[in-house]
């Protein structure tokens, strides 16, 4: 999970108030959400502050930059015991988020993970408040029984996305979708594709300029093939541009270059892979019509389709016969039909996506 550029805090909650077996079902937690990012100064970076009497920095932000160091990082985490002081935590977490010292990075998006038995001994609204107003995205893991008003507050918002109460043995189950929402802010903040076709994406970026403080460049091109790099000039107004009649399958390096008169701001780059053609049915032919059966082929279509159906029935009429071929024929023969009848014959593809076209003919049966 490269492109995701953040600094990741765990707030561990390492007080005596928390069993051993706890503590160590929790790092195994951190360490499984963790994986499959990428870190390093242009990446995720990530810290581990516990909660204890006094709050205590395992490690600053930019110590690991590699997967295989931080998860050993994680599973070298040492419990601390002591009391459960986590306002005081939030307080110095708050200072080292957006501290040089602590590795911190001035303009990456922030998000701070606590993990809790839902317990604390000191008041923790006011320092949650402060961490939120400086832009930081707050999730809140309850292994406990915790004081749900009380959490819903302190998460950001909606609770429904940021707040899980999960038994300490049931914390896999929320791994993925806490790792999916954990991107999503991380990944809301910097250039990236959507909807991706086999021949169109759209580029989205975070408002870097405006109308008055200059333009975009844009410059793409497929990696294989810089020599067919194209260029467009964006208005500094937009956050957002469609590129289209692009290659399928085809792995385009995108450069989006603000060109600001008030300050330098460094380029975006990002790379996008198109998807494979997915061609419909070019067209449907019937032949060797006879009294009782009649042949249809279709065009071939490429790897990605997995099956097609073939649906046929009397004209005018609602009955409707189904028969399914497999993805790498493309013909088949419709058989027991009635003599000098016109049927209308629909063969819709079946893409691996889940996708479908579809394309029709009509065809008559002799006499």
């Amino acid at each position: 999970l490269s492109d995701s550029e953040g600094d990741l805090l765990f707030l561990l909650d390492s007080s005596g108030s928390v069993s051993y077996y706890e503590f160590s079902r929790v790092k195994e937690f951190i360490w499984d959400l963790m994986r499959p990012f990428t870190f390093g100064p242009n990446d995720v970076q990530t810290s581990i502050i516990h909660i204890s009497t006094t709050p205590t920095m395992e490690f600053p932000f930019d110590r690991y930059l590699s997967s295989g160091t931080v998860q050993q990082a994680i599973r070298d985490t040492q419990q601390l015991m002591g009391d459960t002081n986590t306002g005081k935590a939030l307080s110095y977490a708050k200072e080292k988020f957006f501290s040089e010292e602590a590795g911190a990075r001035p303009d990456v998006p922030k998000v701070l993970v606590w993990v809790t038995d839902g317990f604390s001994t000191d008041d923790i609204s006011e320092p949650m408040q402060l961490l939120k107003d400086m832009g930081v995205t707050v999730f809140i893991v309850s292994t406990g029984r915790g004081n749900y008003l009380e959490l819903s507050a302190a998460a950001s918002q909606p609770p429904e996305k940021h707040l899980h109460f999960v038994d300490v043995d049931d914390l896999p189950i929320i791994t993925k979708e806490l790792r999916d929402a954990i991107l999503d802010v991380i990944q809301a903040n910097r250039f990236r594709a959507v909807d991706i076709t086999s021949s169109s994406f759209r580029l989205m970026w975070p408002k870097l300029l405006s109308q008055e403080t200059g333009y975009y460049t844009l410059e793409y091109a497929p990696i294989d093939d810089p020599a067919r790099k194209r260029t467009k000039q964006v208005s500094g107004a937009h956050t957002n541009l469609m590129l289209s009649n692009l290659a399928p399958e085809t792995t385009y390096q995108v450069a989006l270059i603000p060109e600001s008169n008030v300050h330098y701001i460094p380029p975006q780059t990002t790379r996008v892979t198109t998807l494979a053609e997915e061609t419909s049915p070019a067209q449907v032919l019937i032949s060797e019509s006879k009294p009782h059966s009649f042949h249809v082929s279709w065009a071939p279509t490429p790897d990605s389709v997995i099956g097609y159906q073939i649906l046929y029935g009397p004209l005018p009429g609602d009955s409707v016969k189904l028969l399914e071929v497999d993805g790498k024929r493309n013909s088949t023969v419709v058989e027991n039909l009635t003599p000098n009848t016109t049927y209308l014959v629909t063969v819709t593809a079946i893409y691996k996506t889940g996708k479908e076209k579809s394309l029709s003919a009509k065809a008559c049966t002799q006499e």
